[in-house]
């Protein structure tokens, strides 16, 4: 082989593997995955009152289809929209859908790790990438971060066998799938410039049958993304705009510090698979031959070259980026950036796949286990007990039941349809109030699509906001506030008698005389669009 391999290899070491029995089927797989969704589902659903500020966001968006949103693309709201429409709006549908993509990013890796080595090595790489925060407590927080993980895990696949395979199938399916991650969040690019930077270094850019896929997968891509494209030309672009507005410009001894702070928060974030893999080759050294070759030894130099180039490129390249342009980061940014580690784990492994998979197995699970538990406790009955005022411990439901107990007050028989409010207190006032509770955003037609701006507040509505630290008041929500005809202000504690008071300004916008309905059944929807 030469020192530059620009073919990808048609037989990888799986297609050895594979001749002969094999510990690890896509069906057990499927089961471990489930089993990770389910426990983390019930951790968080169970000892959480509210769901995360991202989680809901994406239940107050899922009130209709949109092509795009204030803030970001449409495709997590799409998938929200359609799953509401199935089990309602209950909080724990974040925690699910957040671990449900999570565990779809981990399928397709596996999926990845069988074309160049064994499927029980694979799922040894899967496992133990599952630990990290990004699939554990972090999968848990559905956000446009974790909504792409499937994506960006499901591209880095199927390009692989795209440029193995040469198959223009394959290609049009990963030009579908990156459009799909780039109507998740425009970060996608990022990734997409790893892949490039592959394409390039392993020459492939010399096949002209490489470029025909590319061609027709970047056709497949501008397809796809092409009605949002259309929306964005429509809208002022404005989530673009929010996205600019996030990169915080600092000087650059300010933004070398975020980069170091960033880096420590990865560290962290990283840390649960470094212990999971510590304590794995701890017991199987004792059964292995220290000569044996790692697993990475194994891999061809194209597949090596792969990992290395398309895992590490998204992390470094924003490292650099950041230092360049002097530009504050967030952790949660780097949510898709590690979608590849768990296969660098194989430079220290070795041995038979059979006697690390049991000792993965084993160590994963109490690992997943104790987490799992730990931060379920923690955020949850502890939280409470010592009145932390952490979204988790978020009194959601005695607010919603508040409030339409105020409104039922002044508008006696007539449903609460309208609530008017910022992201937080609105959406903890819709959710536990009925399916056809609408939020008027901050009092903001453009963040709220499904609302019609002529009909809205036929039917009146509940103006509240509050003064606890997550409370905000926009002007648009002030004026109308002003306009109430009813006011009032009322407090409940956050968690226990430790916590603060929330403090709620509330106020009756009274219906007018265009309301269609004025005595509509509960749950008929008046004065909104769905």
């Amino acid at each position: 082989m030469s020192s530059l391999d620009t073919t990808a290899p048609v037989n990888s070491a799986s297609d050895r593997s594979l001749a002969g029995a094999s510990p690890v089927t896509a069906v057990a797989v499927l089961l471990l995955l489930t089993a990770l969704v389910a426990l983390w589902t019930l951790a968080v659903g169970l000892s959480h009152s509210a769901p995360d500020r991202d989680g809901m966001e994406e239940l107050i968006w899922a009130a209709s289809l949109e092509l795009g949103y204030v803030k970001h693309p449409p495709f997590p709201s799409w998938v929200m929209f359609l799953v509401t429409q199935v089990v309602g709006r209950p909080i724990w549908l974040t925690f699910l859908m957040g671990q449900v993509f999570s565990a779809l990013a981990l399928w397709f890796i596996w999926k990845l790790g069988c074309e160049f080595t064994s499927p029980a090595r694979s799922l040894v790489a899967v496992l133990l990438l599952s630990t990290i925060a990004y699939f554990g407590m972090r999968g848990t927080i559905f956000n446009h971060n974790t909504a792409q993980l499937w994506s960006i895990a499901a591209a880095t696949w199927l390009l692989h066998r795209a440029l193995r395979h040469k198959d223009l199938k394959i290609w049009a399916a990963l030009g579908l799938v990156c459009g799909l991650a780039l109507l998740t969040k425009y970060s996608a690019v990022i990734q997409f410039t790893a892949f490039a930077l592959f394409f390039l270094r392993q020459q492939h850019y010399k096949q002209p049958e490489a470029w025909k896929g590319v061609a027709l997968a970047a056709a497949v891509c501008l397809a796809t993304f092409s009605p949002h494209l259309y929306w964005l030309a429509q809208n002022n672009f404005a989530p673009l705009l929010y996205a600019e507005s996030s990169m915080e410009v600092v000087s650059r001894w300010t933004a070398f510090k975020d980069l170091l702070s960033f880096v420590a928060d990865q560290f962290v974030r990283l840390a649960p698979m470094v212990v999971a893999l510590l304590w794995i080759r701890h017991e199987c050294r004792k059964k292995e031959s220290s000569r044996a070759p790692t697993w990475w030894s194994e891999l061809s130099q194209w597949d090596r070259s792969f990992l290395l180039w398309v895992g590490l490129g998204p992390l470094v390249s924003t490292l650099v980026i950041s230092l360049l342009l002097g530009s504050s980061l967030k952790a949660s940014w780097a949510t898709t950036f590690f979608v590849l580690f768990g296969f660098y784990t194989f430079k220290v492994l070795r041995g038979d796949d059979r006697l690390v998979l049991r000792s993965s197995l084993l160590t994963v699970a109490v690992l997943q286990l104790s987490i799992a538990l730990v931060y379920g406790v923690a955020r949850g009955p502890v939280a409470w007990y010592w009145g932390s005022d952490s979204r988790s411990t978020y009194p959601g439901k005695k607010v919603s039941a508040l409030m339409q107990d105020i409104w039922q007050a002044h508008q006696p028989g007539r449903p609460l349809t309208l609530v008017a409010s910022d992201m937080w207190l609105g959406g903890n006032i819709s959710v536990h109030a009925g399916e056809d509770v609408a939020v008027f955003l901050d009092a903001d037609f453009e963040q709220s699509p499904w609302l019609n701006p002529e009909t809205a507040l036929d039917c009146g509505a509940l103006v509240a906001w509050s003064t606890e630290p997550r409370g905000h008041l926009s002007p648009q929500l002030e004026a109308l506030y002003d306009r109430t005809e009813v006011r009032g202000q009322v407090s409940l504690p956050w968690s226990s008698s430790r916590s603060p008071d929330i403090q709620i300004h509330w106020g009756i916008l009274a219906p007018t005389a265009r309301c269609l309905a004025p005595h509509a059944a509960p749950g008929t929807p008046t004065g909104t669009e769905h």
